[in-house]
């Protein structure tokens, strides 16, 4: 197990890796009984009443009632202590931080969203993130000492070479390098930094469509169009945290776009990003076009388009089909997934008959013929996946006992 400390095989060691095994295991069910845990980690009665006893006087296990509707006695529930420890996701977009807070178990016990309109300087962003966060801490009845950790996604990625935010012009105030020690200045606790796009993988690697999976892309499409890769179970980053930043991507049926870090965009992102969609329902006649922001025009064509099964609607959703799997094309050829998740609110309001459109259109365009499954994490992915990717670290560290 990481940082387990001793030699491997020692009692120390063993004993942690069941106390461990349990902990996993009242995660995954719920409360159990002795007995029950002994069955599921194959430890004796006396050894799973030691384990049992030794967690609760750490603080890990309270027990939580008792077994009914059996024949004989009662049996003792046990189940992770929720105030173990605790630990903060943020999801920072342009105009918004949403912050929360969740215990140990997983559940979300605070939330906050602090708009953050207009432009910003690096000292402006330090107490946007901490106010974010404080929010969120105070909701919960905690105090900011009380986080263990927190995980913070934004678009685009930190260079881990130079520690400047990339791939993200549209960030306003986040692109001081000496951003990251004014936050750890400002901040008690560890934080991380990671793309938002990769955190809804996260989140869908754990609780959703990519679960029992160990390669997989997921595409992203709402304000930017992003992508996720997943390799042999875990994350690909790439150099300068730019992989996945497929919106630069040359494709066929756009202009190149040169210098695309300044104009923030690239072929892909012109030919299949939330702004490609309204000019695609204009030249095909479709009028009553929806307001609002990029994504959630784009969004809304797509639910409308999806929903009516004909004529010029119908054919919007071919032609995006065809443009997003211009692009998952290169990808697939070079990375071989097994599946191909759809998330973001552009690809998820299209739903099935979107997916069946270009799972189609890639088998056509691609050598390999990954799966396609829409997302199944639709309420706030990347705060989710930041509260996922935190915990993971948190529990690592809180349920050692070996120390």
């Amino acid at each position: 197990m990481a940082g387990t400390a001793g030699t491997p095989g020692t009692p120390r060691v063993l004993r942690a890796m069941n106390d461990r095994a349990a902990l996993d295991l009242l995660l995954e069910h719920g409360p159990l009984s002795r007995t029950r845990i002994g069955k599921l980690t194959g430890l004796s009665k006396p050894t799973a009443s030691q384990l049992l006893a030794r967690l609760e006087a750490a603080g890990l296990v309270l027990a939580t009632g008792t077994s009914e509707g059996r024949p004989g006695p009662n049996a003792q529930l046990y189940s992770v202590n929720p105030a173990a420890a605790h630990a903060a996701g943020l999801d920072v977009n342009p105009a918004r931080i949403r912050a929360a807070v969740a215990d140990v178990t997983g559940r979300t016990v605070g939330e906050y969203e602090l708009p953050t309109p207009g432009r910003r300087s690096a000292q402006s962003v330090v107490r946007q993130v901490t106010d974010a966060l404080d929010g969120a801490v105070k909701a919960a009845g905690l105090a900011r000492d009380d986080l263990h950790r927190v995980v913070v996604g934004t678009p685009g990625a930190f260079d881990p070479n130079t520690g400047r935010l990339r791939y993200a012009s549209h960030l306003p105030g986040w692109h001081s390098p000496a951003l990251l020690d004014d936050l750890a200045a400002a901040l008690p606790m560890p934080v991380e930094y990671e793309n938002d796009v990769n955190l809804v993988a996260i989140a869908e690697q754990r609780l959703g469509a990519a679960r029992g999976h160990g390669d997989f892309v997921l595409l992203w499409n709402e304000e930017g169009l992003g992508a996720a890769l997943v390799l042999g179970g875990r994350l690909h980053r790439g150099w300068t945290g730019g992989a996945g930043e497929v919106g630069f991507l040359p494709v066929p049926g756009t202009p190149l776009v040169r210098q695309v870090t300044k104009a923030n965009s690239g072929g892909y992102q012109e030919l299949a990003g939330a702004q490609a969609l309204p000019r695609i329902a204009r030249e095909l006649g479709i009028e009553d076009l929806p307001t609002g922001s990029h994504s959630e025009v784009a969004a809304e064509l797509v639910g409308r388009a999806a929903d009516h099964g004909s004529g010029p609607h119908r054919e919007l959703l071919r032609t995006y089909a065809t443009r997003l799997a211009t692009g998952l094309a290169s990808l697939v050829s070079v990375l071989d997934p097994e599946l191909v998740v759809l998330s973001g609110t552009v690809l998820t309001a299209g739903g099935e008959v979107l997916r069946t459109l270009v799972q189609a259109e890639l088998e056509e365009l691609a050598a390999a013929r990954p799966r396609l499954v829409v997302g199944d994490v639709r309420e706030h992915p990347v705060l989710r996946g930041a509260l996922e990717s935190a915990l993971a670290t948190t529990r690592d560290e809180v349920f050692d006992t070996s120390r």
